[in-house]
């Protein structure tokens, strides 16, 4: 019997390879076999390098900026040369479906997958549909939505609500390891703080104008993006990683309270836990505004506290997190409710119903 073939493509963010990492094994367990197409030197790259058994195909891809640069010229023919890659690529591997998790790295993928008649599903995690995915979606047999509210904005015969994909991993975390990784205690809370897979420059000067108030009450895990560890600031109950992903379990197991961007994928995964958190999401001038909606959405809910970026100082920073520990025990109240394990097996019923 023919093996099948799936081949995942998504990147330019951790948010948009978060879900394959976490589907990659799951069709590995059922005997699929594992392609990937991401970016040269995108961070799917190195995220799906560390998963064995799949093949990595990286491709040429463009960029549609929301600014003028000389690039925007140059990208047309990145993308021209990208679909045709991507083409040359399934028509050798022979896919019996593509799963598309968005990023711009993806729009080659699905344009030379319609030209191959190879069916698409893609996923959206944000509650507005990002640009990649809005160019995608006409050539795709199917789209997953993670906010019931994002199908108002999407074609609705081929849509379907299917809620958050969860790491598995992410729930069997290690707590004393946690504890070694940091060389914590047990006497105060944690705080995990996180500002994506790039860092925040703002957030993380912030944090460590406000040290001293805060370590008065928490212990601090700084996930500060790579290249933005200050040795200089290493001090008890205050560790810094650059970017975390096997150790990650370990450290949400020591965690109290998290304070993140709002990248949908990592709320999620929060909500999960059940780790009551403080969002900072990206603002309008750095973004299209998806984390400030995806934010408003989880405090409406119950589910976390905001504080827009440009509130943001060391004062109402210190604020913020003083109302969080406050109000957290309301916040876990309201994520009881909320159940994670249904999304993962019906976005992979869908992908092998749609695949040929």
């Amino acid at each position: 019997m023919k093996k099948k073939r799936i081949l995942f493509t998504g990147g330019g963010t951790a948010g948009h390879v978060i879900v394959n990492v976490a589907l990659i094994p799951l069709f590995q367990k059922e005997g699929w076999e594992i392609d990937y197409i991401g970016s040269k030197d995108g961070i799917e790259r190195k995220l799906i390098s560390e998963l064995p058994g799949v093949q990595y195909y990286p491709i040429s891809t463009g960029k549609l900026r929301r600014y003028m640069s000389i690039e925007n010229i140059k990208d047309p023919f990145k993308v021209l040369k990208g679909i045709f890659q991507a083409w040359r690529i399934i028509g050798k591997r022979k896919p019996s479906v593509i799963f598309s998790k968005g990023g711009f790295v993806s729009v080659p993928v699905v344009l030379a997958a319609k030209l191959r008649g190879v069916p698409t599903v893609i996923h959206e995690s944000d509650y507005t549909p990002g640009l990649a995915n809005k160019l995608s979606m006409p050539f795709v047999k199917q789209i997953l939505t993670t906010f019931p509210e994002t199908l108002k904005y999407v074609n609705q015969k081929k849509a379907t609500y299917v809620g958050a994909v969860v790491r598995e991993e992410l729930f069997m975390g290690d707590k004393q390891k946690g504890l070694k990784l940091t060389n914590f205690t047990t006497d105060k809370p944690v705080l995990l703080i996180m500002g994506g897979s790039a860092g925040s420059q703002k957030m993380n000067e912030i944090v460590r104008d406000s040290l001293d108030t805060l370590l008065d009450h928490f212990q601090i895990i700084h996930i500060c993006g790579e290249g933005h560890v200050d040795e200089k600031m290493n001090q008890a109950g205050y560790v810094q990683f650059g970017y975390v992903n096997e150790e990650l379990k370990d450290l949400l197991a020591i965690t109290n309270f998290v304070i993140s961007r709002a990248g949908a994928n990592a709320i999620f995964e929060f909500l999960a836990l059940k780790i009551p958190m403080l969002l900072i999401p990206l603002s309008r001038a750095a973004s299209r505004g998806d984390q400030i909606i995806n934010a408003k959405s989880f405090t409406k809910s119950g589910y976390a506290r905001t504080i827009e970026e440009e509130q943001l100082t060391k004062e109402s920073f210190i604020d913020e997190i003083t109302q969080l520990q406050k109000h957290a025990p309301a916040l876990l109240e309201t994520m009881k409710n909320y159940q994670s394990d249904q999304a993962r097996d019906t976005v992979m019923a869908i992908i092998k119903e749609n695949s040929k």
